[in-house]
């Protein structure tokens, strides 16, 4: 092999970063603090949003809004089967049932509003819907559904930081938005997540529990503001911690670059693939519209219906190039196979499909015509 090896992503940090991770070190408090107290307000002028509330990860925020739902037993939550599975997990995990439901289709991965309407019962109480690869779901279609029942909705944003639509940042659409900055996420801190609301009662619950449901922050009693505390939740310890704040901030403020740069390799891949066997979704309609707006994640490709996958993979990886598969949908685990999987045959094919591309800021215009080009070679060897 006489190219270099191009990965599936690739986190790069600089001397920036490596400066913002010492101020805490220096400040001698590494708890919740100061960074960040910053950090949410960034966040808040990012987004627009009256509140942002900083956690250890976006699994956290999913419980979270869950927990502050009061979603539980006896309670149905509609979620797309192609996510994370964290999206299903987080109601899930305090006795709901989870109703998966399909995506669009090939031009649109998103959950299908014609779908979540048809698996909603009298027990419906939340639907969590995921903007998938940075791109928004049709929030007015699911506005429209949620809206007349009083059913409040949880937007999944772990792929979309910070993308807008229809004026609004991406996690304003529904009742509480909630993000994460894994270490693959387009800014991250290794683990770090977020919640947005504009509902100050939410806000105000999704803080308590974060912190074992107690009414005063650690800060606030190290500063002498405070020198007791109520608890008025049973919650959990889901602080986000110096450190990983001040990396944080550090990412978001080169996110506004880094997402141009995603959106014109977006563009490049689509144009490689333009008449070919390779279906890429998202590009046509209201996304290739918004796209300007969007904070693309992944470039997740349609191969060719009865494409062996793994075969194109293994040889994709023995011209250096890594790939992976966003995901396998929720209804296929066991965990979840009670669901009705069966009659998610249209995701389950579009599943079968996906192949997730190298996709990341420093990938060069030379990188993205060699995967193409790889891939494409590979695909007209098996036929």
């Amino acid at each position: 092999m006489t190219d270099r090896r191009i990965p599936f992503f690739d986190a790069r940090f600089g001397a920036d970063e490596l400066e913002a991770v010492t101020r805490p070190l220096r400040r001698g408090w590494l708890t919740m603090g100061e960074e960040v107290e910053a950090l949410e307000h960034e966040i808040r002028r990012a987004t627009g949003a009256a509140y942002a509330v900083a956690v250890a990860n976006g699994t956290a925020a999913l419980h979270l809004a869950s927990l502050a739902l009061r979603l539980g037993p006896g309670d149905e939550v509609v979620c797309p089967t192609l996510t994370f599975v964290a999206s299903a997990n987080a109601p899930r995990s305090l006795g709901a049932t989870i109703r998966l439901v399909d995506s669009v289709g090939e031009d649109d991965l998103c959950i299908d509003p014609a779908a979540i309407e048809a698996a909603i019962s009298e027990r419906t109480r939340a639907i969590v819907i995921v903007h998938f690869a940075g791109f928004a779901c049709d929030t007015a279609a699911i506005q429209a559904i949620a809206e007349p029942r009083g059913i409040p909705v949880i937007e999944d944003c772990a792929h979309a930081i910070f993308t807008r639509h229809r004026g609004r940042a991406l996690g304003l659409h529904g009742a509480v938005g909630c993000f994460s900055f894994y270490s693959n996420k387009n800014a991250t801190c290794g683990e770090g997540g977020a919640l947005i609301t504009d509902d100050r009662e939410l806000a105000e619950s999704l803080r308590q529990l974060r912190s074992h449901g107690m009414t005063a922050p650690t800060l606030d009693r190290r500063g002498g503001r405070t020198s007791s505390y109520d608890v008025v939740h049973p919650g959990f310890n889901y602080r986000i911690d110096e450190i990983r704040a001040a990396l944080l901030r550090t990412q978001l403020e080169k996110l506004p670059g880094r997402l141009v740069r995603r959106r014109q390799l977006f563009r490049r891949y689509a144009a490689a693939f333009e008449g070919t066997q390779v279906k890429l979704p998202f590009t046509r309609g209201r996304h290739a519209a918004e796209l300007d707006e969007t904070g693309v994640h992944i470039l997740p490709a349609l191969l060719p219906a009865g494409s062996h996958r793994a075969a194109v993979m293994e040889q994709l990886s023995k011209a250096g190039i890594q790939s992976s598969v966003h995901y396998p949908p929720i209804h296929g685990f066991s965990a979840y196979r009670a669901n009705g999987g069966a009659l998610l045959e249209r995701t389950s094919a579009l599943c079968e499909r996906e192949l997730s591309l190298p996709f990341y800021p420093d990938l060069s215009d030379a990188d993205v015509d060699r995967v193409a080009g790889e891939l494409l070679s590979i695909l007209d060897a098996q036929n």
